[in-house]
């Protein structure tokens, strides 16, 4: 990621966004002073203001920064002429779908593959909802979604996906009582559960596969009003689900 130093107009042609944009400059404060506030209130809750001060950006403002993004993780974006551009309005009767650069508004995806914070942003294909996600102290993944932290009964990862637009959804460390539930090395954990957040009803959603399911990598999808449920994603382009809910499970 860029440094919190000064932009220079003649190596860093986001220099407009990074000075213009208040949510940008914030962020870049926030890092300049992380060993500091670090010592002083704690890790844990440096990444909390972090996340909240992540949660209030636009894709715009992930590219300036210096994320990955959707076109390429592994470094920043190399065409600011066209991705710091006003996004183009989707015509009448379309429906608005992600972006990948180079495109004029930024990617939809942003990724930081080698900052201490593994910090990752996922906005829905109309920029109106957005999920970051932060690793905290023993790279524990929090989790926000618009801005208001979503809080989990077991260990989150840090990807996850937009279902309709609506529905944020990412894999969490299954029961550890599931029957096939283990270790598989790294730190992997063999059975995964899925926790999905509503940004309409604002209500957090855990899905745990049934003692005979081995989901090990699952998926969700929701079709005809149907939530599907997929133990793979081998499963779920066989068309093969697990479980089918027309409603989901509230949280307990």
């Amino acid at each position: 990621m860029r440094s919190p130093g000064p932009p220079d107009p003649e190596v860093d042609p986001w220099q407009d966004r990074l000075s213009r944009s208040p949510g940008v400059r914030a962020v870049r404060q926030w890092w300049a002073q992380a060993a500091e506030q670090t010592d002083r209130i704690g890790e844990e809750a440096y990444c909390e203001r972090l996340g909240e001060l992540l949660s209030r950006l636009s894709p715009r403002d992930f590219a300036a920064l210096g994320l990955g993004c959707s076109r390429r993780i592994d470094r920043s974006c190399r065409e600011p002429r066209t991705c710091s551009q006003d996004p183009v309005p989707t015509p009448a009767g379309e429906r608005p779908s992600l972006r990948q650069g180079p495109v004029a508004g930024a990617c939809s995806d942003f990724w930081d593959c080698y900052g201490r914070f593994g910090i990752r942003a996922a906005f829905t294909a109309d920029d109106r909802h957005r999920a970051v996600t932060v690793q905290g102290p023993w790279s524990r993944v929090m989790l926000w979604v618009d801005g208001v932290r979503v809080e989990a009964p077991g260990f989150l990862d840090q990807t996850g996906y937009w279902v309709d637009g609506r529905f944020y959804v990412t894999e969490m460390s299954g029961p550890d009582d599931h029957p096939l539930q283990g270790h598989v090395g790294m730190g992997t954990i063999a059975i995964l559960s899925l926790v999905i957040r509503d940004v309409t009803t604002a209500t957090t959603h855990v899905v745990d596969p049934e003692p005979h399911q081995d989901w090990s990598d699952p998926v969700a999808e929701l079709r005809d009003g149907e939530w599907r449920f997929y133990p793979t994603l081998g499963a779920r382009d066989a068309g093969r689900p697990d479980r089918i809910l027309t409603a989901l499970p509230k949280a307990g």
